[in-house]
């Protein structure tokens, strides 16, 4: 009995009083833009038909309306009038008035938190001076959707104080979509890489690529497709293919920018290329620590465009700029892909899942190939026998890297379980724990997808794992663990089974 009194209790989160629910009061604006031109100019001439009265109040209905329900409205008005500038009949000299009211027939306010604001995750992020000795501050992420099931990202930031009580900053009124940075550039040789990966033929990458220089532009890469078209070396399909697969790969390959005054909870992702048209879905962050000790926080995510899925890469040393980025390789499939955050023997090492079901890792010399994977393990337990992925980037400790995990058990339940790898060699899985750490309770049954509980990434501050995760799809809270029991629960796991 007494030894049955040793056994360190299975570790349970403890919720927090926090809810982080969807507000479809939130709304960023879109380009409202028919798919013909006929209709296009249709509109147009129904406002060029207009007196100048007639213009005035309109306008002044719309500015009224929406312009404290966004910032720079002007500027989205006149930039969505230049998307339709060209279809103005020749000769026509329009007022600036005009000019406004016609875009703002080609915008569209879209809510990106109207169905659901789920699958969090968090990162440890530089203090702020005036923030509370002995607190830390954080960025958490979100997976928000809205009107047709379309995914974007969003961010909240907060300080967990000394006695970890945690703290958001105030919510802005407003929500905004970064810009395209125009200057944006290609490295030459990943650029080659990405294009064989993709199956072009290196003669033929080599007959586009190579009077570029070592970082180019699209601009220079478009100049050197028209120079190159009408050349009589390489086969008219061959030529069609590499331009195709380059400006597939040039356009999902990108970078965008915030306005610095832009607070954090302003700024969106929303999808950009092609290959994510349909939705930019569960980012999971982590602050890498490069070899020379600098700190880039990367995300891993699935881009999505209606039929297939794609993982994506993106960067950020500010979350003000942000460089998507393709994953390529046999292995960059699947969904769920979570770094580590250093590399471990030289290699950049990754969580993912390549069949659905089992949690699986991988190594790799570049961040953006991802060749090789192999089974970490197979489910175990009752609450993962369905299936079972990663819950986010690992954590470093003393002791090995912690795991967050998540299960599908019985009705589609999921739930969050926790593991040990080893530091040196993390194909190596030291510690279980058996029974999971968090399960859907009465308030997760109802939501978008009942019955789940998931989380994108957790952080340690103290002695306290801190566990952002989404309650039926719908909505975010945030749970929280003793590190020194979890461990302990750990250790013995380990003892246990004599490793």
């Amino acid at each position: 009995m007494a030894e049955t009194s040793s056994i360190p209790p299975v570790p349970q989160a403890r919720r927090k009083p926090i809810v982080l629910n969807a507000n479809i009061g939130r709304v960023i604006t879109r380009p409202y833009i028919p798919p013909t031109e006929e209709r296009i100019r249709n509109i147009i001439n129904r406002v060029l038909d207009l007196d100048e009265n007639e213009v005035g109040t309109l306008l002044e209905s719309v500015m009224y309306d929406f312009s404290t329900r966004h910032r720079y409205f002007r500027e989205v008005l006149e930039r969505n009038f230049n998307r339709v500038a060209g279809h103005v009949p020749d000769g026509s000299k329009l007022t600036e008035q005009r000019q406004l009211l016609i875009g703002s027939y080609f915008t569209a306010e879209y809510s990106v938190e109207a169905a659901a604001l789920f699958n969090p995750s968090i990162v440890l992020v530089t203090s702020l001076k005036t923030d509370p000795k002995g607190s830390c501050r954080f960025i958490m992420s979100f997976r928000a959707i809205g009107e047709g099931h379309i995914s974007s990202i969003e961010f909240r930031s907060g300080i967990i104080d000394q006695n970890n009580d945690m703290y958001f900053d105030p919510q802005s009124n407003y929500v905004r979509t970064p810009r395209i940075h125009t200057e944006s550039s290609y490295d030459r040789e990943l650029f080659h890489l990405k294009l064989q990966d993709m199956g072009a033929k290196n003669k033929v990458i080599i007959w586009l690529l190579d009077d570029l220089p070592d970082k180019f532009s699209l601009k220079e890469l478009q100049e050197k497709i028209d120079e190159h078209h009408n050349g009589i070396k390489i086969r008219a399909s061959d030529k069609l293919d590499i331009i195709e697969k380059a400006f597939w790969l040039a356009q999902s390959n990108y970078e965008i920018l915030f306005r610095p005054d832009h607070q954090i909870s302003e700024r969106v992702l929303f999808p950009r290329s092609e290959s994510e048209s349909a939705g930019i879905e569960d980012a999971r962050f982590v602050r890498f620590v490069e070899d020379d000790g600098t700190i880039i926080y990367f995300a891993t995510y699935t881009a999505f465009n209606g039929e297939t899925i794609l993982p994506q890469l993106m960067e950020t040393t500010d979350f003000l700029s942000f460089k998507i980025s393709t994953l390529n390789g046999k292995q960059a499939q699947g969904k769920g892909m979570a770094l580590f955050p250093r590399k471990i023997g030289g290699k950049y090492v990754s969580l993912s899942r390549q069949d659905g079901e089992n949690n699986a890792i991988m190594l790799s010399d570049n961040i953006h190939f991802w060749k090789r994977a192999q089974i970490l393990q197979k489910p175990m337990f009752p609450h993962e026998f369905f299936q079972m992925g990663n819950g986010g980037s690992p954590i470093e400790t003393d002791e090995g890297w912690l795991v967050i995990t998540h299960g599908v058990g019985p009705m589609r339940t999921y739930s969050l379980g926790i593991e040990l790898l080893d530091l040196d060699d993390p194909t190596r899985v030291i510690s279980r724990i058996d029974e999971p750490i968090l399960v859907p309770n009465e308030h997760d049954r109802d939501g978008y997808v009942p019955n789940v509980v998931y989380s994108c990434g957790a952080m340690i501050f103290q002695d306290e794992l801190i566990i952002p995760y989404a309650s039926a799809d719908q909505r975010c809270g945030i749970a929280t663990l003793s590190l020194s029991g979890l461990m302990a629960r750990l250790r013995y796991n380990i003892a246990a089974n004599g490793k």
